[in-house]
């Protein structure tokens, strides 16, 4: 069996059905065999678009996606996209091509050393320097990329060995991984501090992603109040009345303010980034348990803390266990949290012309349903949408966190729909991150990978606007984006849809259009550049948090 046919069959084996990626002379021999396989391939018009995709599959189908990229600049497109994914835990096997084994280091053709390139970004990098060692490294990587915290895993393939034949029975062959270790000694003093606190609240992060049932049980039986993550969202359905919103530099201000008020969190899968533990929603006073299946994310929030190290699952059904089956509750804590939810959300001007991007986020809401995945980019339009959209489960908001990559929702959403044809998908990006990306249109065409593109436009970079406006006394720099194209028209350049909105009541008309369509649709809404996404957490602790008028 030659190392191609090998590679393909191992991913076949474990269930890979699509692969994203961009051919060139060192893997023109695996895309030679791809035409034997069953394997669908994607074929982007960027290689970070495929590591996006692939990434969109893998958030929306819980399984790893794959990308393929040849040797050098193949290799070093897909850096972004690969850093991506290892900053959000998303599981993938990320293939490059690369030169002759004997070649390395001699400086030829399309030669980069990508095995210490990636070893940064990615969980662990493989070179297949022997073609019988291609087996192990395929077993082990999809494990890997699986086990414990989820991320990235690179292969990287030399040209002469993948053309060599290996014993078929290697493929068969048992290759182990050694168990993550776990730690719920904290368990009982977890318990104690949890009947004995006054003020608890629930801190829900992308690590809880596979715990949605065990979380809400949690938060049924303590009534505490739940608060998330950007990666948090949809754990718990926006729906459930002691859903507090997502915490954060643009958290809704009940979050900000009951984090800063309780004296336990419970926080389940989150990293108390600084993006989303600041000095402004800090706790004054109070204690953490902290469950995470990485031990390194414990200790960064300061506070006197029980760390139970475990997979989020089985972490809270323990949990859930030793506390026994008696609601626990807090009544007057429970009250004040209802009462801040029901107190602070103004509704904007629903007439206002430009358009107001809550608005926007409204009309999209009367829309959604179970069937429907939303990606974002980054930068205004995902505040928006994590400030605003009501998404009821996991996995169907999908976003850059850590890595805030703009021109993301895109290829994500391709992603999405290739691991979820059946669902309907839709990304909110603004004019800026969407010109990062636009040529993944002719993708969703050419692959027949139908999503809705909800364009924000408002003519500028919009979050550095903002902070200029708020931080630099509006001294505005490069935030303007001078001769932005005619969406529409680029979008039917494309053999795509356009659709042009500038008025408040043409919007969800056009959205649902756009769902309806058997093509890629751009729905290009002008929205008001000068309105801000608050409220806003300022980094300097020293600087009140800026609350606006329309908000949460």
């Amino acid at each position: 069996m030659r190392g191609t046919e090998a590679l393909l069959t191992m991913l076949e084996d474990r269930g890979v059905d699509t692969i994203f990626g961009y051919p060139g002379g060192s893997v023109i021999s695996i895309y030679n065999e791809l035409l034997d396989s069953d394997i669908r391939h994607v074929l982007v018009r960027h290689e970070q678009c495929a590591a996006h995709m692939a990434d969109g599959y893998a958030r929306a189908k819980n399984m790893p996606g794959v990308c393929l990229a040849t040797s050098g600049p193949g290799t070093t497109n897909l850096v972004t996209g690969i850093a991506t994914a290892f900053a959000d835990s998303v599981p993938m096997i990320a293939l490059t091509g690369q030169v002759a084994a004997g070649s390395l280091g001699l400086g030829a053709f399309q030669e980069v050393d990508a095995y210490s390139l990636l070893m940064p970004i990615t969980k662990h990098s493989y070179r297949v320097l022997d073609i019988d060692r291609l087996p192990h490294a395929i077993s082990e990587a999809w494990d890997i990329c699986q086990m414990g915290r989820k991320g990235p895993v690179h292969i990287d393939l030399p040209v002469d060995q993948m053309g060599m034949d290996l014993d078929p029975a290697l493929l068969d062959e048992p290759y182990g991984v050694k168990p993550l270790s776990e730690d719920l000694s904290g368990l009982h003093e977890a318990v104690e501090w949890i009947r004995g606190c006054k003020r608890p609240l629930i801190l829900v992060g992308g690590g809880a992603m596979d715990a949605s049932k065990e979380v809400m049980e949690l938060a049924m039986l303590t009534g505490a109040p739940v608060v998330n993550t950007l990666m948090g969202m949809g754990i718990v359905p926006a729906s459930y009345e002691m859903n507090m919103g997502p915490l954060g530099l643009h958290g809704r201000l009940t979050a900000i303010e009951l984090s800063s008020e309780a004296d336990l969190i419970i926080s389940i899968g989150s990293r108390f980034s600084d993006r989303t533990y600041s000095h402004h929603d800090r706790m004054k006073e109070g204690r953490v348990i902290h469950i995470d299946v990485d031990p390194t994310e414990f200790g960064k929030h300061k506070h006197q803390c029980v760390n139970l190290q475990a997979d989020a699952v089985k972490a809270i059904r323990a949990l859930i266990c030793a506390l026994g089956s008696k609601p626990l509750g807090w009544a007057q804590w429970s009250q004040h949290a209802r009462k801040l939810k029901s107190d602070s959300y103004i509704v904007p001007d629903n007439g206002a012309v430009p358009i107001k991007p809550q608005r926007v986020m409204q009309e999209i809401n009367s829309l959604l349903n179970d069937d429907i995945i939303v990606t974002t980019d980054v930068g205004q339009n995902q505040m928006w949408a994590m400030h605003y959209l009501n998404i009821e489960r996991p996995r169907h908001f999908l976003s850059s966190g850590t890595f805030g990559t703009m021109g993301y929702g895109l290829p994500a959403a391709i992603g999405a729909k290739a691991a979820m044809p059946d669902k309907k998908v839709m990304t909110i990006t603004g004019d800026g991150g969407l010109q990062m990306v636009i040529q993944e249109l002719s993708t969703s065409v050419a692959e027949d990978l139908p999503v809705t593109v909800v364009l924000l436009n408002n003519g500028h970079l919009g979050m550095i606007r903002q902070m200029q406006r708020h931080y630099w006394n509006e001294r505005f720099s490069a935030e303007l984006l001078g001769a932005n194209p005619d969406f529409v028209e680029v979008a039917k350049g494309f053999r795509c849809r356009g659709i042009h909105v500038e008025r408040p009541d043409e919007i969800r008309e056009a959205i649902r259009e756009a769902l309806d369509s058997p093509v890629t649709t751009v729905v290009e809404i002008m929205v008001d550049p000068d309105e801000d996404i608050l409220p806003m957490l300022p980094m300097n602790p020293k600087i009140p948090i800026i609350k606006g008028d329309c908000h949460f």
